[in-house]
């Protein structure tokens, strides 16, 4: 099974994830760090915290830019040309960049919050570093929606 995971903690990335629910088909499931076992899923706590992890079903793991680039990939159509255009270099150093300062500045992105800004740790409603136990709000959900 295919795993997309991301930040339940952080507005900006769970209003990322409500977008791809309604406009982005995929076969992924799609869930929060917080509300899986990272263990299983070959990923570390820091991992999950630093950036969107794309986690195939053979076990590859590809993160940040890169895990965004598999998304789309998957979602087909017209979204393979930007899955594409991220992963394929000298186009894939300009979306690492890219990703990095959208993750860097995501508490003033639309649906970020200052507590995007926080340490994981210290942000309301933290649910402390196990990987396992939390809340988000959009958590365990699955793809497959072309809505």
């Amino acid at each position: 099974m295919t795993t997309l995971v991301y930040d339940g903690d952080c507005g900006f990335c769970t209003t990322s994830v409500r977008f791809l629910h309604r406009h982005i088909p995929t076969s992924a499931t799609v869930v929060a760090w917080q509300d899986c076992d990272l263990a299983a899923l070959g990923l570390t706590v820091a991992q999950a915290q630093d950036k969107v992890q794309w986690v195939a079903a053979d076990g590859t793991i590809s993160a940040g830019h890169a895990a965004v680039g598999r998304l789309l990939l998957d979602a087909g159509g017209w979204w393979r040309v930007p899955g594409w255009i991220a992963l394929t270099p000298p186009f894939s150093w300009l979306a690492r960049g890219i990703y990095r300062l959208i993750a860097d500045n995501r508490h003033r992105l639309p649906g970020g919050t200052p507590a995007c800004a926080l340490p994981p740790e210290q942000r309301p409603g933290a649910s402390g570093s196990s990987g396992v136990a939390g809340s988000s709000g959009v958590a365990g959900s699955s793809g497959g929606t072309t809505g």
